[in-house]
């Protein structure tokens, strides 16, 4: 804005310049009376005035448009920008709804770099300096399609989840698909790669991802001005024995307006709340309050304010390279600044602890299924939403032969003849809780041969899977996600389990949600407001305050 005041002030020097021009000795008067006879003034001296002041006029404009639009190239030259999708994903956006109006979802992830002078001050060990960052905050924000709800669910770092294959689009490296605790899926492929496991996991399509770092943060808390937290007990979260770390957050019982270096140390404590699903929720805490505070200062108004926030956001921020403008990110600003508080819930993915290593979660099945399926489809999480009376996913019974087709099954090519199909059914119903049904992919096998898929086969190993899932290879392209479909459709899987792999032939797992019967069992339709307790569910409107993990308090 000093340039468009620059302007504007040698703009007024030159109107100045031009007026006096028109006033000679014969006292010649500014003011005519619209037909050039003012005093002592000559015919036509008031209509010069009038084009002088619109030239004048112009130029300010002008001036401060010109100015406008290079401090918008300056913001957008601040975004650093990347692949949506680097992952072996297809995962298909949701279909509008009635009103032709789509969800949004946006996946949030915190990195903890070092590779930067200003990072290695606020993060910590130096020792990590050089190595790829890894995903230490992950959330996924989804608004409702008719932007009156939104759901912020937050995933552990040390939640153990396939990460598929990725290519990073910056160095051209492929990783393999590996089983590992989500954290590293940065490390594999960058943010794309973190999106591509979220969606393969969760079935939800993601529109868009940002990324923000140590400083990032740090900048970001600066610009709102503070951001107030609380804690029920006087916390210190400092190295003990036994115990190395701590993000030094030191801070009396009671409500502390924390910003700079204090809100990132807010963030990253973990050790003093007591466990990592527990930092998600002071995380959550530090994010309801920021909203209220953005609500209550009224940004959007205050044009100093909202500056202030532009440039710290447009430094700290990378970005999804389809939301790479100020513009986009303005737009998707302006589409959760409607949302009330009371309608924006914070979660956790319902966890268990993993059987192979007490220190790493698990999702919790049953739980965290409900939790995606409410996301897929688009049930706020509050219950103030509407209700969804339709079941999710086709009835027990074997469906209709002549169903009416999906939008998705008509944008696709014809099935394949069923007989002419290569099937392979693996038995995945083992859980933790409980061992594999016996002859379970046999007897699938024999069901799709029932349907006509002749060439249906029971395959001979068993992938324990919580899910149910239909894969098809990925080089088979649309062809291969037609017959895939068709062959989900014989026995009642939703088209949400279907996706590309690399698989030699069409795969159907059938997971531990599926342990008996020849069709897939009827899903209940998620309500609004449906979500398990174990979700760990906080709207914006609520102020909590966090409890210190006792060997933590001072």
């Amino acid at each position: 804005m000093a340039q468009s005041d620059v302007r504007s002030g040698s703009a007024r020097r030159a109107a100045g310049g031009l007026v006096q021009q028109e006033r000679p000795g014969t006292g010649s008067s500014a003011t005519g009376d619209g037909d050039g006879s003012g005093r002592g003034g000559r015919p036509g001296g008031g209509r010069r005035i009038l084009r002088w002041f619109a030239l004048v006029l112009s130029v300010l404009i002008l001036g401060t448009a010109a100015a406008g639009y290079l401090y918008y190239r300056h913001l957008n030259g601040n975004l650093d920008k990347g692949k949506r999708n680097s992952g072996d994903s297809d995962v298909r956006k949701t279909e509008p709804n009635s009103a032709g109006q789509s969800p949004l979802n946006i996946l949030l992830i915190g990195s903890d770099s070092r590779n930067s002078a200003e990072n290695v001050k606020l993060g910590g060990s130096r020792d990590n300096v050089g190595s790829k960052p890894l995903a230490d905050v992950q959330m996924l924000l989804h608004v409702s399609a008719d932007r009156e709800s939104a759901s912020v669910v937050s995933i552990p770092r040390d939640t153990r989840v396939d990460i598929p294959e990725c290519t990073d689009p910056d160095t051209g490296e492929t990783y393999p698909a590996k089983n590992t605790i989500i954290n590293e899926s940065l490390q594999r492929g960058g943010p794309g790669c973190t999106l591509a496991t979220w969606q393969n996991l969760t079935g939800v399509y993601i529109d868009h991802w940002m990324m923000v770092d140590f400083a990032g943060v740090v900048d970001m808390a600066d610009a709102v001005g503070g951001v107030p937290v609380c804690v029920n007990q006087n916390v210190w979260d400092r190295p003990l024995s036994g115990q190395r770390g701590g993000s030094g957050l030191k801070l009396k019982a009671g409500t502390h307006k924390v910003q700079g270096k204090q809100a990132l140390q807010w963030l990253r404590t973990r050790h003093a709340w007591g466990s990592d699903p527990l930092r998600a929720k002071a995380q959550h805490m530090y994010m309801n309050a920021m909203i209220r505070t953005l609500k209550e200062q009224n940004v959007f108004t205050d044009t100093g304010r909202l500056m202030g926030l532009a440039e710290a956001g447009t430094k700290a921020l990378k970005v999804s390279e389809e939301i790479g403008t100020v513009k986009e990110l303005y737009n998707l600003g302006m589409q959760l600044k409607s949302v009330p508080t009371s309608r924006i819930t914070m979660t956790t993915m319902p966890w268990i602890e993993d059987n192979l290593d007490r220190n790493h979660l698990l999702p919790k099945p049953g739980d965290a299924d409900r939790m995606w399926a409410m996301l897929r489809d688009d049930v706020s999480f509050d219950k103030n939403g509407e209700s969804r009376a339709a079941t999710a996913t086709a009835p027990s019974s074997s469906p209709s032969p002549s169903p009416s087709p999906s939008p998705e099954k008509s944008a696709l090519p014809a099935a394949a003849p069923a007989a002419g199909l290569s099937v392979t059914v693996v038995n995945g119903t083992a859980s933790e809780e409980r061992a594999a049904v016996p002859h379970r992919a046999a007897a699938i096998a024999a069901a799709l041969q029932q349907e006509g898929f002749t060439r249906a086969v029971a395959g001979g190993v068993q992938e324990p899977q919580a899910r149910t899932q239909v894969t098809y290879p990925e080089s088979t392209g649309e062809q291969g996600r037609a017959n895939a479909l068709a062959v989900a459709e014989a026995v009642g899987v939703p088209s949400s389990r279907v996706r590309a792999a690399d698989t030699v032939t069409t795969t159907l797992t059938v997971g531990s949600d599926w342990r008996e019967g020849t069709a897939y069992p009827e899903q209940k339709a998620p309500e609004a407001g449906d979500l398990p307790e174990s979700a760990d569910a906080l709207t914006a409107d609520e102020k909590e305050c966090m409890d210190v993990y006792a060997p933590y308090r001072w």
